[in-house]
């Protein structure tokens, strides 16, 4: 399919920055990308991303995307927070966006799908962004330590080259088993980086979630030291959580 000037083969086209929106404008020099027109004249299905709020979220799905990307800095990598003051913790920006996901439902009767992208590291991280409404999640340095990962022990971080204000740290994450390990299992380690989905799996039993719809309705609590509670020995000893 010849599009513009460039030939496109993909079951996906991803649109991503670290803030897109329809309302951003560009230099006089440069034509602006019409996101409405641009998810209407694709054949094959455009991921907007990354936003953060109900109301980015539901212009985005407005003009057309598939699925909106959400999370602002909380990546492992990433410095949008420290260097530009931007971001929102990310249980809110996935709980608003997946408001605006409802909203826009009701009105249209379309479902567009909640990717949480950023900050997401074990198991738990995977299931509190499913029970806070996402649908999906995307994941850089977990898959970043495995052994067949290209990095070479190394997560790159974001894609945001400057020659006056360079933004993404490349950050040495090691390697602590396979692809498969990490995914499916059997998990090698107790901490919550192996085994992803089989922690998504025990997580929504423990719930009594049968499906991801049920579980984005499961009460979610905020609780600062439920991570560390009553895990003296894990902590002294350095196994486990207490690492």
């Amino acid at each position: 399919m010849k599009f513009g000037t460039a030939v496109v083969a993909a079951d996906l086209v991803f649109i991503q920055g670290t803030v897109v929106s329809t309302a951003h404008l560009s230099p006089a020099a440069i034509a602006p990308l019409d996101l409405a027109k641009f998810c209407r004249e694709m054949p094959m299905p455009v991921i907007l991303g990354n936003c953060v709020t109900y109301e980015v979220a539901l212009n985005l799905m407005k003009a057309g995307a598939a699925a909106v990307l959400v999370g602002i800095g909380p990546g492992a990598a990433c410095t949008s927070r420290g260097v530009l003051g931007v971001g929102v913790p990310q249980a809110t920006a996935i709980a608003d966006c997946a408001a605006a996901r409802a909203d826009f439902g009701a009105e249209t009767g379309r479902y567009v799908p909640i990717i949480a992208d950023g900050g997401i590291v074990t198991g738990g991280d995977i299931c509190k962004c499913i029970a806070c409404g996402a649908d999906a999640v995307m994941i850089g340095s977990p898959i970043a330590r495995a052994a067949e990962s290209p990095g070479g022990e190394y997560h790159w971080g974001m894609a945001t080259p400057s020659p006056v204000l360079p933004r993404g740290t490349r950050i040495n994450v090691g390697t602590t088993g396979t692809l498969k390990e990490i995914l499916v299992g059997p998990a090698r380690l107790d901490d919550g980086t192996h085994n992803l989905l089989g922690a998504l799996k025990t997580s929504m039993g423990t719930l009594g979630a049968k499906n991801l719809q049920e579980m984005q309705q499961v009460e979610v609590t905020i609780a600062p030291s439920l991570l560390t509670e009553g895990k003296v020995y894990q902590k002294a000893q350095r196994l486990g959580m207490g690492k």
